[in-house]
């Protein structure tokens, strides 16, 4: 495989963390929260494809779909979160009084300020990294080299995602969060079932 192929590859790879990035953008990340998912993206971009390569093909024979489902299901449950919690504030769902109780805590599980819910959203979509890891081993390619342009790839798609998606929320205000939240659960179950 020739490094114009390996690029190819890992934009191809990129693709779903870009939109991903997008919708995330959407939401109005702040450039903390930008380079924080960014480095996250890169870095699963990074081990996936060595994890597969060690998995071994038999694993991901066994594996893959369900990986897939799962990730899938992920990203559904995120967009519908935000999704739930944009329509709360903008007063679209109304929300029970609160008789006393202390306020929840902001930091939910799906959220890209939870360290579990960055995980989750970096693993989903570096699925398909995983996938193309279990054919590294039977190519001659520079794996190093491979699995390092995968990573810069995917974490260039992501903030170039992330960015337009910042500029994207601007131009739409206050409804360009429910849009982000529906681009992750189309994504999701586009996922799901295809």
């Amino acid at each position: 495989m020739n490094y114009i192929t390996v690029l190819l590859v890992s934009i191809a790879l990129g693709i779903d963390a870009f939109s991903v990035a997008v919708s995330i953008g959407l939401g109005g990340a702040n450039k903390k929260q930008m380079l924080t998912v960014t480095a996250i993206v890169t870095l699963f971009h990074v081990i996936m494809p060595l994890l597969g390569l060690y998995l071994g093909t038999y694993l991901g024979k066994i594996a893959g779909p369900t990986a897939s489902s799962i990730g899938a299901l992920v990203l559904i449950a995120i967009g519908l979160s935000i999704l739930w919690k944009s329509l709360k504030e903008l007063g679209y769902i109304s929300q029970p009084k609160n008789k006393g109780l202390a306020t929840q805590d902001k930091r939910s599980i799906l959220s890209i300020n939870s360290p579990l819910s960055l995980i989750l959203l970096g693993a989903s979509v570096s699925l398909d990294a995983l996938t193309v890891g279990f054919g590294l081993g039977a190519l001659k390619v520079d794996l190093f080299l491979t699995v390092i342009t995968m990573g810069i790839i995917a974490g260039l798609m992501t903030l170039i995602g992330l960015v337009f998606g910042k500029k994207l929320n601007r131009t739409l205000g206050e409804k360009a969060e429910i849009l982000g939240g529906l681009i992750l659960v189309v994504i999701g179950v586009k996922l799901l079932f295809v």
